[in-house]
């Protein structure tokens, strides 16, 4: 199945505009301190966002939705004051994951790239990075991520994986062993009340996505 166009929106970068692929969108925020950019599944959409601000965009409903009117009320939208995490791992097997500020998508931590990782294993490191940021910093933010996966690891405190160890991702075990550790040890971080699945059928993509998809 081919993967669905996208339009990238930037207002601030290199070259305000709107593109139709990411790599031209790159282009644009590559090296430019502050860049504000976010892709959309409709040009009409892309349009509309361009001539408005971005900060109206962030943690918004900016996707043409299969869902119901009834189930977007039911889901409703976002708590933007809260931490989003997300990993990825391209066809290679290179991995990484960071950490941001849901409103404004300041970069809280990034890790990686690692060798002879997965999405889910980086999901999962993400999650209990966040969780460990949360504590470290006593803040008492939600914690949103978009795997229904690495947040069902995290509440049993186990992985579930296909991906074989061996001495190219060592380095990537080392940090699941780790994360599983603290896990353990800090049971009071893992709350309902704390990890939230993001929407993304509702919301568009989790705002730490690393836009590859």
């Amino acid at each position: 199945m081919s993967k669905k166009k996208k339009f990238y929106v930037v207002w601030e970068g290199n070259k305000r505009g709107i593109y139709t692929s990411w790599a031209i969108c790159q282009k644009q925020i590559k090296g430019f301190v502050g860049a504000k950019y976010k892709s959309f599944l409709t040009q009409e959409l892309a349009e509309k966002a361009f001539k408005g601000n971005y900060e109206d965009y962030i943690g918004k409903t900016i996707v043409e939705s299969t869902l119901s009117k009834e189930e977007l009320k039911k889901i409703g939208q976002p708590i933007t004051k809260s931490i989003s995490v997300d990993g990825a791992c391209n066809n290679k097997g290179i991995a990484e994951y960071q950490g941001v500020f849901t409103d404004t998508k300041t970069k809280l931590f990034v890790q990686g790239p690692f060798k002879g990782g997965s999405n889910n294993l980086m999901e999962f490191l993400a999650l209990v990075h966040g969780l460990a940021y949360l504590k470290k910093n006593k803040l008492n933010l939600p914690l949103y991520s978009d795997s229904r996966t690495a947040i069902s690891w995290v509440w049993r405190k186990k992985i579930k994986t296909t991906i074989k160890q061996t001495t190219e991702n060592k380095k990537v075990f080392e940090l699941v062993d780790r994360a599983l550790v603290w896990l353990h040890k800090n049971p009071e971080m893992i709350s309902q009340r704390i990890i939230l699945k993001w929407e993304t059928k509702a919301w568009g993509e989790i705002p730490a996505d690393f836009g590859r998809k």
